[in-house]
Parts: C-alpha cells; sequence; structure tokens
C-alpha cells in the first residue's frame, strides 16, 4: 500500500556529497509514489528536497512508518537515538566501510526504494543494554547503548584500574585499557577488535570483553542477558611527564594521583568516570528495531535460518573463504534467490574455474549461498 498517510523519516550523512545525492533521489522517488517524507533540520539545507523539516529528537520520528538512513552505521547509531524512543524501524543504506547494521546496496537504491513503497520488508529486534553511572551513592547518569558502552581510559591515563562484577559478585581486578561491555549487535564492533567473539544477532547474551589488560586471564566471556554487569573504577596511573630535558620534573608529584576513566555508548554519547564510579549495565528494557530487506529461500521455495543474511554478511565484509563448500543438496546453475548467478555445484562447490580466491567466480561476483 503507498501513499495515504505513510511517513518516512530520511537521515543522511550530509558530509559525504554521494550521501546527499542519494537522499535526495530518495526523497524524489517516496514523494512520487505518494509517500511524506521528513528530514531534520540540521541537513534540511545541504538536502534541498521537497520535505517536511523537523527539529532533531524523539519526537522527529513520531509516526513514521520508517527511518531511512543514508550512510554508514555511524550514520545509523545515530539514527537510532531518534528512531528508539518512537518504536520506529530502521533501514540503512550503507555507504560506509563494512555497514552490519546499513545493510541495502546503494547500487539498487531505486530497487530499495520499490521494496519500502511496497512495504516488503522484515523488521527484526535487536536488543540494547540500559547503562547507569553511579558515584558517592547516587545515580551520577543513566543511559543505552545499541552497539557497546566502554569504560577506557583517558588519553594522560598510562593504564586504568578497574574491577568487574557479575550480578552482584567481584569476578576480576584488571589493569588494562579498558572494558567493553557489548550487545550481540555490537559483537562486530568494537568488541571485535578488542578480540571479542562474533555473536549473530539472534543470540542474546551480553559480551565482557577486557581491552589490552596485563593479566593472565583476559579472555573475553558471554553472559546472560538476564545478568547485571558492573565496573568500578579504581583510578588510571598517569602517564610521565613529558617536557624538554633539564626541566626537573619531579616524579614524585605526579607517581601518585590517580585519574579517572570515560563511559563511551556507542561512540556518541560520554561520561566522565572519577575514581570510584561505578558502571551498571543490563539488558535494555527497549530493543532498536531494524528493517532487512534479505530474502532467503531454497530452490524448493522453503525459507532458511533467520541467521543466514548474517552468514552471507560476514562472508562478504571480511572476505572469508568459502571453496569446497557443497551445501546440503546439488544445486544447478542458473539465478540464486536474490537474482545472483550460482555456479554448478562441481564447479563452486569444489574450487573449480568458477570459483576464486574466498568462494568468489572469476569475474568477481561472489558465490550466493542461497540455500545455506
Amino acid at each position: 500500500m503507498a501513499g495515504g498517510n505513510r511517513t518516512v523519516l530520511l537521515v543522511a550523512h550530509t558530509g559525504r556529497p554521494m550521501a546527499v545525492t542519494s537522499a535526495q533521489s530518495v526523497a524524489r522517488r517516496l514523494s512520487e509514489a505518494g509517500l511524506r517524507v521528513r528530514v531534520l533540520a540540521p541537513e534540511a539545507g545541504e538536502l534541498c528536497c521537497a520535505a517536511e523539516v523537523v527539529p532533531p529528537g524523539p519526537l522527529a520520528a513520531e509516526g513514521a512508518e520508517l527511518v531511512m538512513v543514508i550512510g554508514g552505521d555511524g550514520t545509523l547509531l545515530r539514527a537510532a537515538e531518534i528512531a528508539r524512543p518512537a518504536g520506529t524501524p530502521l533501514l540503512g543504506v550503507n555507504l560506509g566501510h563494512v555497514g552490519f547494521l546499513a545493510e541495502a546496496d546503494p547500487d539498487d537504491l531505486d530497487g530499495t526504494v520499490d521494496r519500502v513503497v511496497a512495504q516488503d520488508y522484515q523488521v527484526e529486534s535487536r536488543m540494547t543494554i540500559d547503562v547507569t553511572v553511579r558515584y558517592n551513592g547516587g545515580v551520577a547518569a543513566r543511559t543505552w547503548a545499541l552497539n557497546e558502552a566502554t569504560v577506557e581510559k583517558t588519553p594522560r591515563v598510562g593504564m586504568l584500574e578497574l574491577v568487574t562484577e557479575v550480578d552482584g559478585r567481584p569476578l576480576q581486578r584488571l589493569d588494562c585499557d579498558g572494558v567493553i561491555c557489548a550487545t550481540p549487535t555490537g559483537s562486530t564492533a568494537y568488541a571485535f577488535s578488542a578480540g571479542g567473539p562474533i555473536v549473530w544477532p539472534g543470540v542474546e547474551a551480553v559480551l565482557l570483553v577486557p581491552v589490552c589488560a596485563h593479566a593472565l586471564f583476559a579472555g573475553p566471556m558471554v553472559v546472560s542477558p538476564a545478568a547485571t554487569l558492573a565496573i568500578e573504577v579504581i583510578g588510571g596511573t598517569p602517564r610521565a611527564p613529558v617536557g624538554p630535558a633539564g626541566l626537573g620534573l619531579d616524579p614524585g608529584s605526579w607517581r601518585g594521583e590517580m585519574t579517572g576513566a570515560v563511559l563511551w555508548c556507542d561512540g556518541r554519547r560520554s561520561v566522565d568516570l572519577p575514581p570510584g564510579a561505578r558502571v551498571e549495565v543490563r539488558r535494555g528494557e527497549r530493543p532498536v528495531l531494524l528493517a532487512g530487506l534479505h530474502r532467503h529461500v531454497t530452490e524448493t521455495g522453503a525459507p532458511v535460518g533467520a541467521g543466514a543474511p548474517f552468514t552471507d554478511r560476514l562472508v562478504v565484509k571480511f572476505g572469508l573463504p568459502v571453496t569446497g563448500w557443497r551445501g546440503r543438496q546439488a544445486r544447478l546453475p542458473g539465478p540464486a534467490a536474490d537474482g545472483r548467478t550460482v555456479a554448478s555445484e562441481g564447479a563452486a562447490g569444489r574450487g573449480g574455474p568458477a570459483a576464486g580466491p574466498g568462494g568468489q567466480e572469476a569475474d568477481g561476483e561472489e558465490v550466493t549461498r542461497a540455500d545455506a
């Protein structure tokens, strides 16, 4: 159903010319289909499109069917701050580098708009975490995260001293650069860079990942989503002062001082943490809704597992080799469920001429795993 009172909020990375032109095209096509388009006031000047201009904030997505995001994952995280309170799904068109959240292909922008107009998309719920900062017996701040909440050292700190806790019991004291508490959605972000595991979005769990810890036992841990994690800041050891030779800097003037840390949520919201601060992390009361465009079926039309789109995205984003994969049954050459060409089972499955490094065909088109 098109037209009527359907409204789409358009959020774009206006610092990228391609994002601006893409957003203008999306706005025009949505308007031609009879949908109302909103844009945020700070972006309206750059986008220069016929749309309702609204101030940024939770009310911007109220009553909207969808928030379309033109940019990378960072732009989508910004848009999530607007969409989450309204319970409006986000659909990202990825113009960034990795793009695990913004999944639509910019090369098929018209097709994406057509599917939005036809309401041909699926909405999935992504777990969030609620974060509470306590200090001196009171609540200093409350915030949330879709990807991760990170307690990390400030630039002038050489080493941070923290104590982690799970469900009211102390777990470990760490000398480290920080600790990440991540959701499954955030497992492919900062937590992955710090050595954490990749967790499929359908799994409900919270990751606890130390960053550059000086300890024999410093591996990442996965805990129940019902658990409450806490990180207490003992303090940080300041770096030695650096200055020209002969200044006579007294090491005793800085070695005894303990400095604090900083809490970052999704790399967007920060809270300073003095020594003695406590950060509590628990499952968020309100999820973030993401709209997906992937359709995965076998040759017989039967649906495959919900984890298949994420699996395919991992293969593409990281260039994972899949040569030798045969699947559950032989596949005939021809178009896959998403329209891409699949080589014959013999060639693709055994690394024949149609399959190149990383499971790609010789012409660079990836081998589709439609019946994974």
